[in-house]
């Protein structure tokens, strides 16, 4: 049989490949920078190739170093998986979660979430992350995440992904707009022209974007919102309209400001949000669990489950 590599082998080659440098791949890994050397040159001699190109000043990883990188984090994410069946098979709901939730579902589900959570699971503690939904996707699959809450559709290949509800998109605009005069709005495109959005990245955009049947590239004379607060701040401003998740109206969030939000005539353009995991995970009794009081949570606002 051939000579396999070790885990922790594989654990300085993904350092090193984010860090691209040996001293504080090192501290990641809270080892000397001797030992992680040593060790990859050993990875390097199990595998019969060169993964890493170094010098003085330079560190790069070779093609073949970026692929086994690759591979190495979803081993690392399977290794980490199996630890916590044992730990999960003696007591379910306890211990850490690590959970990320992406800007535009974290403020408004996240606090009547968690408080359902203390009181149901007192014994397990949430480790929290508020991302983009690459970002969140990208520590899932390298197993720095346990389970992502994010809004559909977005790409999730290769991923075990659990519908919770819908969730709609509704129109917000400056009180006496007169395109928002009715009880429930169409799409036109004057409405189109208005549409700001937020920057890149944020799949909200992408969904408003769809929407509204709108180029993905284009935006409102170049503005746009690094986060949904500051693009009702910008409706509010004048500078437009937008399309925000009806989670958000529900939850006050244009309340203070001079605006007012309608649905769209139906069949209403809407967001699936969606608890996802990695398919080998073993936490199978926590996202059954998770899921049903983020259902139990949706349905106060409104929410149907899927």
């Amino acid at each position: 049989m051939a000579t396999l590599t070790s885990l922790r082998q594989l654990q300085y080659l993904v350092a090193l490949s984010e860090k691209l440098n040996f001293t504080r791949a090192a501290e990641a890994c809270f080892v000397t920078q001797s030992t992680l050397s040593a060790g990859l040159n050993e990875l390097e001699d199990t595998l019969g190739a060169r993964l890493v190109e170094r010098d003085r000043k330079t560190v790069l990883m070779t093609p073949l170093g970026l692929e086994v990188a690759k591979r190495a984090r979803t081993i690392l994410a399977a290794a980490q998986d199996l630890v916590e069946v044992a730990a999960g098979s003696q007591a379910p709901m306890t211990g850490l979660l690590r959970l990320g939730v992406i800007p535009t579902i974290a403020p408004f589900l996240l606090p009547p979430t968690l408080r359902v959570l203390r009181e149901s699971y007192p014994d397990m503690r949430l480790a929290l992350r508020e991302d983009l939904t690459a970002n969140l996707l990208a520590r899932l699959e390298d197993g720095q995440l346990d389970m992502v809450l994010i809004a559909l559709p977005v790409d999730t290949a290769n991923l075990r992904v659990e519908p919770l509800f819908d969730d709609e998109l509704w129109f917000v605009g400056r009180k006496g707009d007169p395109q928002l005069k009715a009880k429930a709005v169409n799409v036109t495109p004057l409405l189109t022209e208005r549409l700001l959005l937020l920057e890149e990245g944020h799949c909200l955009r992408d969904h408003s974007l769809h929407a509204c049947g709108a180029s993905t590239h284009r935006s409102t004379e170049g503005v746009e919102a690094t986060s949904l607060l500051t693009l009702v701040q910008m409706v509010d401003s004048g500078l437009g309209v937008a399309l925000v998740p009806e989670m958000a109206v529900k939850s006050g969030l244009i309340e203070s400001l001079s605006l007012v939000a309608r649905p769209m005539v139906k069949p209403s353009p809407k967001r699936t949000i969606a608890l996802v995991s990695r398919r080998s995970t073993t936490r199978l009794a926590e996202l059954k669990a998770l899921s049903e009081v983020i259902l139990k949570v949706s349905r106060r606002l409104g929410k149907t489950a899927h």
